[in-house]
């Protein structure tokens, strides 16, 4: 009988125990059973995140009280107390100045024209989104940091704004009297990379633009499928030029909506630029996925939140859009619906100003520095903190009534399996690993967040044929965790005494 007692308290391990082998099996799988399938796989997981673009960095990075900058960092990203979150989105500047919530260019001044020396004035602040990068990266371990420019600088475009919508200089259909700015513009990208890498922060991912199809009063640039694969071959090259493909990887396009980026992937096909992205990424604002993206590349969800509901910090009232709840149903369509492999919120932080979602954590400018945590970072915790860059989704039969289930197999062989449930009471649930016999898990945890738990440790057990028992709350998301069997050392003194009696 295999029998592991554990402190069951939050941010700790749940109590784990086993049913004896005489218990009737029938009885040890009380409730229903998911079987999880190794062999069948979907995609690989990138990762979870959010983004600090628009100085909203500036809130931590800023913070005089170091206690609560560490508290609201350790939110955002510890794996054992927080979101855990695995991807930022940075913006890359493009405005001359940081009035307001501009996010200041290093190059705000015309050099004479595309083929001069360009003039980079680098701030090492970055709207604050260097020192969150070097947090992340260096004390959470995120590996996964995106570098994403809204517009380019504003004598590059057509317009000669960085704002207004306008087109790159030098793209199909867009001709400038100043000259073709296509690789100037994909010389400043890969600046933005250097200076990163001169801070000790590797930037893995690297897009150039935002909402393609939207023009607006802040950093906007147009461009169309055929447009944009036109910069991303010249952007390859340059960064081919610079050694760095093997570590920076190219996304394109953060269109508006799912629609917008699935005609702007089929034009990107047919320029025959698809094989030069690391990823296609989209939002959700004017229409979410209607199924897998016709592409081969990894697809993200790089950037949706609720922009017109009051804040609410609940997880369940009505099915707001709001709502943990939701979020944590938004983020399972996503991966299981629509094979997507990377999930972004848009904010993780902002301040109270303006009073709608489009954040995680709600947090005062000023001294004492007051914060309120949304649900919806607990729902993201409950998929993040078990779900780590690089699992692979894979295949689950079986399910219980109300509850939706995903599981996925994480780089060190562990198991997480995420349960949503839209029911009213709680839900018996047995968890088998494999598909035939009996599975080799010995040990399991079990971790729920719903109206009155933060991604908190709840009892789980484990029967002496490796069957994981435990019940999914009412309106809750609850994460199975199994890790990885320890791996057997036989050492030369026991293969020579091995015999088989």
């Amino acid at each position: 009988m295999r029998t592991t007692a554990l402190i069951a308290a939050a941010g700790t391990l749940p109590l784990v125990t086993a049913y004896p082998s005489w218990l009737s099996r029938d009885r040890r799988q009380a409730g229903s059973t998911i079987t999880v399938d190794l062999s069948k796989t979907y995609q690989t997981i990138d990762g979870f995140g959010c983004s600090f673009a628009f100085q909203r960095a500036n809130l931590i990075t800023n913070m005089s009280d170091k206690t609560k900058q560490r508290e609201l960092l350790d939110l955002l990203f510890n794996t054992t107390t927080g979101a855990g979150l695995s991807i930022i989105r940075n913006g890359i500047g493009s405005s001359p100045d940081s009035s307001s919530d501009h996010m200041n260019t290093f190059a705000p001044k015309d050099p004479g024209g595309p083929g001069a020396e360009p003039q980079y004035t680098w701030d090492g602040k970055d709207s604050g989104q260097l020192f969150l990068s070097q947090e992340a990266y260096n004390t959470y371990g995120v590996r996964q940091i995106y570098g994403d420019a809204w517009s380019a600088p504003g004598y590059m475009k057509t317009n000669g704004n960085e704002a207004n919508g306008g087109t790159l200089c030098g793209v199909a259909g867009a001709s400038c009297r100043s000259g073709d700015w296509r690789q100037a513009f994909a010389d400043y990208l890969v600046q933005y990379v250097r200076y990163y890498a001169e801070a000790g922060v590797p930037i893995t991912r690297l897009g150039f633009l935002n909402e393609p199809e939207f023009t607006t009063g802040y950093a906007s640039m147009n461009s169309n499928g055929a447009q944009a694969a036109d910069f991303i071959k010249v952007l390859h090259a340059t960064l081919e030029a610079a050694n760095l493909t093997s570590q920076v990887g190219i996304g394109c396009c953060e269109s508006e909506g799912w629609g917008n980026q699935v005609n702007m992937v089929n034009q990107i096909k047919s320029a025959g630029a698809e094989s030069m992205l690391a990823m296609v990424t989209s939002h959700t604002y004017t229409g979410g996925p209607t199924g897998p993206m016709n592409t081969r590349v990894p697809v993200w969800l790089s950037e949706q939140c609720d922009l017109q509901g009051q804040w609410t910090s609940t997880w369940f009232q009505f099915g707001g859009a709001g709502e943990g709840l939701t979020w944590a149903n938004n983020i399972y369509s996503a991966l299981v619906s629509n094979n997507v492999s990377g999930y972004l919120y848009w904010e993780g932080v902002q301040w109270p100003s303006p009073t709608t979602n489009e954040k995680l954590i709600r947090v005062d400018q000023q001294a004492p520095y007051g914060y309120e945590v949304a649900k919806r970072l607990w729902a993201f915790a409950n998929w993040s903190r078990f779900v780590r860059p690089g699992a692979v989704r894979v295949a689950t039969t079986g399910a219980a009534a109300g509850v939706r289930s995903a599981a996925f197999e994480n780089v060190d062989g562990s198991i997480a399996v995420v349960m949503i449930s839209s029911a009213g009471s709680a839900t018996p649930v047995t968890v088998k690993v494999g598909t035939s016999g009996s599975s080799n898990v010995t040990m399991a945890t079990a971790w729920v967040t719903d109206q009155t738990h933060n991604c908190e440790s709840t009892n789980v057990t484990v029967t002496d044929d490796g069957l994981v028992t435990g019940s999914v709350a009412a309106r809750s998301i609850t994460t199975f965790h199994i890790p990885a069997p320890p791996a057997v050392e036989i050492n030369e003194v026991g293969k020579k005494n091995w015999r088989y009696v």
